[in-house]
Parts: structure tokens; sequence; C-alpha cells
């Protein structure tokens, strides 16, 4: 019996200026770093019995792996759009918004609505495809939002909306 997994949903194709420059800077530093692996794998396969050598396993390894993130960078880096528009509500809740928001137990979070390829380079970073920054989208400040997310529904207060950096209580 296979194990048959439907393909995953595509994500959102924004993201932020800083993210693509990002995402173009790793894939540079890849290429280079490709050709050193390339040139380290050479070395090892020159010693001799590929089967038991370990640094030959390894860089090959390693090969594959540069090569796979290089493969998907060159695939996702056209289809991306950049936004680095402010609406022209700058009171609503958008892409790129810094938002600051208070839990029923009276705590803050600050929040930013990025690309789904950009929100694993901050903590404070949320994907636009997430629950949370669905839940918030068109939202204003003082707005009650609900967020249903796996672990249940989770109420907030929008206190603060910023385009331009992060909020003040940050």
């Amino acid at each position: 019996m296979s194990r048959y997994r439907p393909p995953q949903p595509k994500s959102s194709p924004y993201i932020t200026a800083d993210g693509y420059q990002i995402l173009e800077s790793e894939l540079k530093q890849l290429w280079k770093r490709r050709a050193d692996v390339t040139k380290a794998l050479s070395a090892a396969a020159a010693e001799g019995d590929r089967s038991e050598n370990a640094e030959y396993i390894y860089r090959k390894k390693e090969l594959r792996e540069i090569d796979r993130r290089i493969r998907y960078l060159q695939k996702r880096l056209p289809d991306l759009t950049i936004v680095d528009t402010v609406p022209e509500n700058k009171d609503q809740v958008f892409f790129g918004a810094w938002i600051a928001l208070e839990d029923p137990s009276g705590k803050s979070h600050l929040y930013r609505i990025v690309g789904a390829d950009e929100f694993d380079l901050d903590p404070a970073y949320i994907s636009l495809d997430s629950p949370m920054a669905k839940a918030l989208m068109k939202k204003s400040v003082d707005d009650e939002v609900l967020v249903k997310s796996p672990k249940g529904e989770t109420e907030y207060i929008i206190l603060d909306v910023r385009y331009d950096g992060k909020p003040e209580d940050a």
C-alpha cells in the first residue's frame, strides 16, 4: 500500500523587497558554496574506493542538498511579486503591516505579515497564508479578531498598525 500525500496548496506569491534581496543573495552564496563542495568532492573521489569513502559520500549528499535549494530558488524567484507599496488606508491591516495585538490575558504581541518565503527570517514574521494573518487582513485598530488555529480559538484586540516600521511598544 502506498502512502499517497496530496500536493501542498501553493503559497502566496508575494514577498517584501527585503525578503526578495535575501533570497537572491542566498542563491548567489549557494552557487559559491557549490563550487567549493564540487572541488572537495573531486578530491575525495580521487582517493580511491568510493563505496567506503566517508568524505565522498558526505560531499555527494551536501551537493545534492545545495542543488535542491538552488533549483527551488531558481524556480520560485521569477514567480514572486515584490510588494513595496504602502496601501492608501494605513489604518487597516494588509501585506507588510506591523501589527501590535493584545491577547485575553493582557499580554501584547507584535507581528508582521510577510510572504511564505520569508516568515522564518524573524520570529515576529507571520506568513500571509497563516490563520492569524488571514484573520487580521482588512481589520483596523481596536477591532477584535477571532483567530482559529489547530490549538483552538483565541481572541485578540488590534492595538496598532504600522507600515513604516515596528510600533513603539515593540
